[in-house]
């Protein structure tokens, strides 16, 4: 059998409750797992997260291509360092291309 407890209590006091308790779980959480955008990589993790071979990764770096941190012997990652390194090769779309050109044109008073 469970125990159970009626205890009158407000609405908004139970509100409170319930928001703090998730507050504090989701600080807790955040405390124990670095969010994936601070999360260090190995060269191997770093071969795999850009799909590319450890001979490459190292030309990379040695090229400057890619930032690295080194400790000891050691490279590190960043993976959002990573992620903005892949971003920075974006392509725009001929959409993309066109609404500049469109909006160029209506800048410079040709349209």
């Amino acid at each position: 059998m469970y125990d159970l407890l009626l205890s009158p209590i407000r609405l908004n006091e139970l509100e409170t409750l319930i928001e703090n308790s998730v507050r504090k779980a989701l600080i807790t959480k955040a405390e124990q797992h670095p969010s994936p955008a601070d999360e260090l990589l190995t060269i191997e993790q770093a071969a795999d997260f850009l799909s590319l071979k450890k001979p490459t990764i190292y030309s990379m770096v040695s090229h400057g291509v890619i930032p690295s941190m080194k400790r000891s012997k050691r490279l590190y990652f960043s993976r959002e360092d990573l992620t903005n390194y892949v971003k920075q090769g974006r392509r725009k779309s001929n959409a993309e291309i066109a609404d500049e050109a469109e909006n160029y044109l209506v800048k410079k008073g040709r349209r």
